[in-house]
């Protein structure tokens, strides 16, 4: 029975990637006259823009004139764009960022325009269960999906929303191709059947790729090639609004209500989550404090929205999936560092304004003070010009004004009493203990060779890794230091057991990670996503280096897996500050440290037998120098994280 096929025009356009923003940008001003050319004079029906809106702004930014043509194709409803601002990481940003994201970006599409949506979402790196509602929430109630999917049908449920899973993916450029039309139809029908395999007499597909311009004669093209395939297909240029609605009474028959994160079909990427460990570092802190700003500027009369909002697209452009996973060149990547340090600017300014307009510093958390307070203890000290002169407009700082700065914390009854003989070295072992009670953790700092990437961390098969010495370790100042033969260990307990580790990275292509060894194997955790908790289930005793891919077009499987701030098994919690990948191994739960790799993507990465983009030197990805890893671990229940959680990224009172 001949099968009929809706397919649809577009390009996956990365902001950011294997070249620089302003570089791409002049692509894209070719691309998308292209593209509104066409559209103009009826040569394509419709052309789907992604799903974010950034390139149209990135693009009208240096051609204002075509705003009008844009409006008008929008409602004409033959350029579809929105609702996503950007296409982040689904797993590295939290719950109110994006929220944002969606927010800011149907605000824009509306405001050209469209009002059909497609949570569009086929190039991230897996795909979030917690995504569906907040879609659901924002009156959208479609979703494209692709990387993750596993052995699931085209059309499916995917936590209460209306699903399609690009079978093939979007990288769909046969038509650019330098082949005759009947190498591109047999080409065509051999992934076509495979989508049948999938999906019912009618099928979906994607024509474009990344940074992919329209053929001038693609309606010609996909003519000659329906009419070749005429026997098994009949291929029709529409849009993707058309075929949800052809399929519509096929999404109830297969309903998946748990996260997207299989590799057995299709390239996650895992690696991606610790590769460049300070960009993980800069976007938790940037989030928390740009949340805690706007948070208090909507108390406080909403005087600062304009540059909050403002702040929330520096952070998305940084959130783009090929911008906050570390896969991009360096280039990139120091413009995403300037980017967030402008955050920080504004959520810093934004609290200390509204601190001193409402003359209750005192009262904060962390404050900045000229003098020392017996009831605080000491974060920091600077030279620099009290807050008060900086912000007030009518008054200049002077020399004479430039002073000591401490940056205090209010004390609390039970930050002031030490109770560092909660951990302990073990005598002759490489390993600390942690007790309380009769429970005792160990906690073991390991590091091991890397042959990956970016992408995906390249375990070497014959190395078991090597563990850092303890060579001493002292108390000062209620901090219990320790040396070993890796890095130097700052310990400090406020209800927690707070690390602060510190080293200079001498080493490339190499893993760090903090082992906890538990009493148990770790067959399930809960960590943090999208601001609730999510269980996980591992197989234990899987080990990676035993199970490297041997033929070509596989990603290993893996025991690591995305977190956000917090990953806890029994009875045991961590809290991080941008450590956001963890690995389940027999009875130990590791967190990653630091990943240190000098290519986008290694085509010898014993990880995964394929590329997944350009072997492109990133030597900055080593991130050789001064490094920085900060976490807290405690005893607790899973059902107390967030009352942990606030403790260390607590809401800022003024």
């Amino acid at each position: 029975m001949k099968k009929k096929v809706i397919a649809y025009l577009h390009t996956h356009w990365d902001r950011e990637w294997y070249r620089e923003f302003e570089v791409f940008r002049l692509r894209l001003l070719r691309v998308f006259d292209n593209v509104l050319d066409m559209l103009e004079k009826n040569k394509i029906p419709s052309f789907y823009f992604d799903g974010q809106v950034s390139a149209l702004l990135d693009y009208l930014e240096i051609r204002p004139e075509k705003e009008q043509l844009v409006k008008i194709l929008v409602a004409e409803k033959k350029l579809y764009i929105g609702p996503f601002y950007t296409l982040v990481d689904e797993f590295l940003t939290d719950k109110i960022v994006f929220e944002k994201n969606i927010e800011i970006g149907l605000k824009i599409a509306k405001e050209f325009g469209c009002n059909d949506f497609i949570g569009y979402l086929a190039d991230t790196f897996g795909h979030s269960k917690n995504i569906p509602p907040i879609l659901k929430k924002f009156g959208i109630d479609k979703c494209v999906v692709w990387r993750g999917c596993g052995d699931i049908p085209s059309e499916f449920k995917f936590n209460g929303i209306n699903t399609v899973n690009l079978i093939r993916g979007y990288f769909m450029d046969i038509f650019s191709a330098k082949m005759s039309i009947e190498e591109k139809a047999k080409w065509l029908k051999s992934n076509l059947d495979k989508i049948a395999e999938k999906s019912s007499n009618i099928l979906l597909l994607p024509i474009g790729a990344d940074h992919l311009g329209v053929e001038i004669d693609i309606a010609e093209q996909i003519k000659n090639v329906s009419d070749i395939l005429k026997d098994d297909y009949e291929i029709i240029l529409s849009s993707p609004f058309e075929y949800f609605e052809l399929v519509k009474d096929r999404f109830d028959k297969f309903e998946w209500n748990d996260e997207l994160r299989d590799n057995s079909k299709t390239f996650i990427l895992p690696g991606s989550y610790s590769a460049r460990m300070k960009l993980k570092q800069y976007n938790i802190k940037c989030s928390y404090l740009l949340e805690e700003a706007d948070r208090l500027q909507k108390e406080n009369g909403n005087e600062y929205q304009n540059v909050i909002e403002y702040a929330y697209k520096l952070l998305l452009k940084n959130q783009a999936h090929d911008g906050i996973c570390g896969c991009s060149t360096d280039l990139v990547h120091r413009e995403n560092i300037t980017r967030y340090e402008k955050i920080l600017q504004i959520a810093n300014t934004v609290i200390e304004e509204l601190r001193l307009i409402n003359n209750k510093s005192d009262k904060a958390y962390e404050f900045e003070s000229t003098e020392l307070k017996p009831d605080c203890e000491v974060i920091s000290h600077f030279k620099g010009f009290e807050s008060s002169l900086l912000y007030d407009t009518q008054r200049i700082p002077v020399t004479e004004d430039y002073t000591d700065i401490y940056l205090l914390r209010k004390k609390t009854n039970k930050s002031a009493v030490l109770k560092l003989d909660v951990i302990k070295k073990l005598d002759g072992s490489s390993s600390l203990e942690i007790t309380s009670g009769s429970k005792k953790i160990g906690v073991e700092f390991i590091r091991c060779i890397d042959d990956g990437d970016t992408y995906n961390f390249g375990p070497v098969e014959s190395d078991a890794g090597e563990k850092a010495e303890i060579i001493s370790s002292f108390e000062k100042d209620g901090k219990l230091l320790i040396k070993t033969s890796f890095f130097d260990v700052q310990v400090s307990y406020h209800e927690l057991i707070n690390f602060c580790i510190k080293w200079n990275n001498t080493l490339k292509n190499h893993l760090w990670q903090v082992r906890f060894v538990l009493d148990e194997p770790v067959n399930i955790t809960y960590s943090e996503d999208m601001n609730s908790l999510i269980e996980r289930h591992f197989n234990p005793f899987y080990n990676i280096r035993k199970n490297l891919p041997k033929t070509r077009g596989l990603e290993a499987k893996t025991n690591f897996a995305p977190m956000q701030r917090y990953v806890g098994t029994q009875g045991f919690g961590i809290i991080t500050k941008g450590l956001t990948e963890y690995e389940v191994f027999e009875n130990t739960l590791a967190i990653t440290l630091l990943r240190s790799v000098g290519v986008i993507s290694n085509p010898k990465n014993p990880a995964r037998s394929t590329p997944a983009g350009p072997p492109i030197e990133v030597p900055d990805a080593q991130l050789l120098g001064e490094n920085t890893a900060e976490f807290s671990v405690g005893f607790f229940s899973k059902d107390d994280y967030q009352k942990y959680i606030d403790l260390v990224f607590p809401h800022i009172v003024l």
